[in-house]
């Protein structure tokens, strides 16, 4: 029986006023003994109105005292000396299993009773003693088995997650390894090339010794040891200085992670390491990752470490509790709930989703988000957090923690089937606010749809170089990726001369020091997005075969509030994720307006929608395509979709790996790049069924979910006519979807930007291209799936700092070392 917290408004309270314990909020928990459901005081008559059920245990808990808990911790020790085991420190970066953390729990004085409604005559466990021993003993085995129960936020909380985990490597069973007389020492080791002394890595296949990777901020190595297995193909590597009883950091290199390697001992043996022997001298790469993230000097700039940070306290000024790195989901929705959009569709009428509910209103978006930001906004749980050791009846100033929200409800059921926002790991906040834009458009294909506000209509030109003949498109989109040009610093002798220094010091072997910043104007980052790009494998309809062309990109229509992403992760030349360390001057004001698209120009000509040729053998002209197997195949383990690596084999004439690769990435914008390859004179692609055969039924029950005939057709038509696939794949299309009908040819030119008429295709809002700044999401750390995200909002003209529970007055807020930046559009 796992006990479902509804409202969860009970445990959002804070701190009583007066003297006495911390409790917690005054009503206490309504828990249906019929639907398990829980419900703090404000809304039990509600459910009791809507349902008729009447039994509800009321639980209300005090939080003890710190004499209470002082006298308690003396008694466990002296249960300790007296045979019961002390509680054991962690030893593992892990929550929920055997040598990690365990989840710490609150104390409290707890009184259960039952209360029956309307008219809430309670029932204690003495009025229980004179009761008819049948009603007894099930009101009391009721009572104990909801007691009992878990709640789906201690279910949450507790879940294992394991930082450590690493799975047995491919290579350990088999591992060759060479008799070349190769002996290692006990100490003194140096890498074989540079001779640095830390960061070194023994190969397990040859027993050669270089240094490791280097680090995004330059420390580390010098990447000796990776460059010997691109060499050799040797795929195992241990970490000297990790080496232990117990075991030592394994890399494969071919498996491009940490793993296990459960013959490691006799591995390092064959070396003349004896691992019983060995101790650590060296960080472990977990530890690594730590110090690492630590050293980075954003961290203290975005977090504003520096400066004693005024609390801030009332309505739109609530924290929300880490779940363990939860950052990510706390630092969107905050900005979300500061759009007017959301804030109308989700609180301003929260008594009538909450009166519309379902049965099981944990399962239900709208209530879950209209649950959250009710509590952002309302100001009712922006209060003090309690300090286990804080005297009740002092009166010093407040701390800046607050109790804030716990959106543990909330995040289990929009990160529910989702590879990654289902876990405990920390995660993209781009990829995280186009994931809830996405199931909000999913949950309001009727009535209004706040994810209006941020979407508009991109315009792409192409034109042919040979032809100067064009093909305009369009898309829809919801954030605008903003490229980072690194030549472009306006600090670049600095950087020079830091990089020169670097080299001088990696040559003697001492640690390399902190690199400067790159200065980035932001107007280099604009220019970058909008300047003409190159495609030297286009195949033009107009001359028949591949040519040079130009692609632009362009604003079709401008949103009413514009998110901007500054595209700071990347990949190095060795494919390692890296971070940019960048510092850009974002502006407070933005005009856009000469960014906007103009359509086909007058006298301009447009390519023929004529598709590319079939595939040619060498003696025989054939209707289906020949594709190169492998090299497909090769496409498809690198993650892209099936039907898109098709496509890129067959535009590329099967010239090879390559060519296929370069096509994919020009081609990922597309809005049919995972669309079935369809060849000329064909009428659907290769695997379809065609449009009379397809079942009235399943046709019908899409269209009933809001869809037209012609989406639900071609959903049916991708998917062989299942309808469950069909109804997965037309919500993971739905861009596509609502750029069905849009215009090839763009908006037609000139007009003032009052008499614009409204692009065609999926409504979108247009208006002038002027916003200004409102808030912005930073993020700390290496990559981001690690580290931490800190948003800043403009309230009142007055920049507030959300940092999880912590909701403080801005002095310094870092605006040129953002991630994601919100724009709302200026109305003049």
């Amino acid at each position: 029986m796992i006990l479902s917290l509804f409202f969860m408004f009970f445990f959002l309270g804070g701190r009583a006023k007066g003297s006495g314990p911390v409790t917690e909020s005054d009503g206490g928990l309504y828990v249906c003994m019929n639907s398990f459901l829980g419900f703090g005081s404000k809304y039990v008559e509600r459910h009791h109105a809507k349902t008729g059920q009447r039994a509800y245990l009321h639980i209300t808990r005090t939080r003890k005292t710190q004499e209470q808990k002082t006298a308690e911790n003396k008694e466990d020790d002296n249960n300790s000396g007296s045979g019961d085991p002390p509680k054991k420190k962690p030893t593992r970066l892990a929550i929920g299993i055997e040598g990690g953390f365990d989840v710490e729990q609150e104390q409290y004085e707890e009184e259960v009773k039952v209360v029956l409604f309307p008219d809430r005559q309670e029932v204690t466990s003495d009025d229980l003693a004179s009761m008819p021993d049948v009603v007894r003993e099930r009101v009391s085995l009721s009572m104990a088995g909801l007691q009992a129960a878990d709640s789906v936020s201690h279910t949450l909380q507790v879940q294992q997650w394991d930082g450590e985990v690493r799975q047995e490597s491919k290579h350990a069973a088999e591992l060759k390894q060479l008799d070349n007389g190769v002996k290692i020492p006990p100490c003194g080791w140096k890498c074989e090339v540079c001779d640095l002394q830390e960061n070194l890595w023994m190969n397990l296949t040859d027993g050669k010794v270089f240094c490791g990777r280097r680090y995004f901020d330059g420390s580390g190595g010098n990447n000796h040891a990776l460059l010997h297995y691109q060499q050799t193909g040797y795929p195992l590597a241990v970490k000297l200085g990790t080496i232990t009883p117990d075991g030592a950091d394994v890399y494969s290199y071919d498996e491009d992670d940490m793993v296990l390697d459960f013959k490691l001992p006799e591995h390092l043996s064959h070396f003349g390491i004896d691992m019983m022997t060995m101790e650590k001298t060296e960080r472990t790469m977990t530890e690594l990752e730590i110090a690492v993230n630590q050293r980075v000097g954003e961290w203290e700039v975005i977090q504003e470490s520096g400066t004693t940070l005024r609390p801030l306290w009332g309505p739109g000024l609530t924290g929300m509790k880490n779940l363990g790195n939860s950052c990510y989901l706390n630092s969107v929705m905050q900005v979300l709930f500061t759009i007017p959009d959301f804030q109308t569709k989700y609180v301003s009428i929260i008594d009538k989703i909450f009166n519309e509910a379902p049965s099981d209103p944990t399962q239900d978006f709208k209530t879950q988000v209209a649950k959250l930001g009710y509590g952002l906004l309302s100001g009712e749980y922006s209060k003090v957090a309690p300090d286990p050791g804080d005297d009740p009846n002092s009166s010093t100033e407040p701390r800046g923690d607050q109790v804030g929200i716990v959106p543990r409800m909330f995040k289990a059921l929009v990160g529910r089937g989702h590879p990654e926002f289902s876990t405990n790991r920390q995660q993209d906040a781009q990829e995280f606010l186009l994931h809830f834009i996405n199931m909000v458009e999913r949950n309001c294909r009727s009535g209004m749809n706040p994810s209006e506000a941020f979407r508009f209509l991109v315009e792409e030109k192409i034109v042919c170089q040979q032809s100067q003949k064009a093909k305009y498109t369009q898309r829809v989109d919801y954030i605008v990726q903003l490229p980072v040009p690194m030549d472009q610093a306006t600090n670049m002798e600095e950087l020079q001369e830091a990089e020169r220094r670097r080299e001088e010091v990696e040559s003697s072997g001492a640690p390399p020091s902190a690199a400067p910043r790159a200065q980035i104007p932001f107007a280099a980052c604009l220019a970058a997005l909008s300047e003409p790009e190159t495609l030297t494998d286009f195949w033009s309809s107009a001359v028949q075969s591949k040519t040079t062309a130009t692609k632009t990109t362009r604003f079709a229509s401008f949103p009413d509030h514009l998110v901007i992403q500054i595209k700071k992760f990347t990949f190095g030349l060795d494919w390692v994720p890296k971070k940019l360390d960048v510092s850009i001057d974002v502006p407070d004001t933005l005009d856009l307006s000469a960014l906007l698209a103009m359509g086909q120009q007058p006298g301009e000509e447009l390519l023929p929608e004529v598709a590319p040729p079939p595939l040619m053998t060498p003696d025989v002209e054939v209707k289906a395509p020949v594709l190169d197997d492998s090299t497909v195949s090769q496409l498809c383990e690198m993650g892209f979709p099936l039907e898109a690596c098709r496509k890129a084999v067959y535009y590329t004439g099967n010239t090879g790996i390559d060519a296929a690769m370069n096509w994919v990435m020009g081609h990922m914008e597309d809005p049919d790049f995972s669309a079935p390859l369809v060849l000329a004179g064909s009428s659907s692609a290769p695997g379809t069924t065609p449009t009379e055969s397809l079942p009235e039924e399943h046709l019908a029950t899409i269209v009933s979910m809001g869809f037209s005939r012609d989406q639900a057709t071609r959903a049916l038509r991708a998917t062989n006519n299942v309808l469950e696939r069909a109804v997965d794949w037309i919500f993971s299309h739905l861009d596509d979807l609502e750029s069905m009908d849009v215009s090839e040819g763009g908006r037609s030119e000139g007009g003032s930007e009052a008499s614009r008429e409204p692009p065609p295709g999926p409504r979108v809002r247009d208006g002038t291209g002027k916003y200004e700044l409102f808030a912005f999401i930073s993020h700390m750390g290496t990559s981001t799936m690690c580290g931490h995200y800190v948003c800043h909002i403009k309230k009142d003209q007055q920049w507030v700092i959300f940092n999880d529970q912590k909701v403080c007055a801005s002095e310094k807020p870092p605006k040129d070392l953002g991630y994601l930046y919100f724009y709302r559009r200026v109305v003049e």
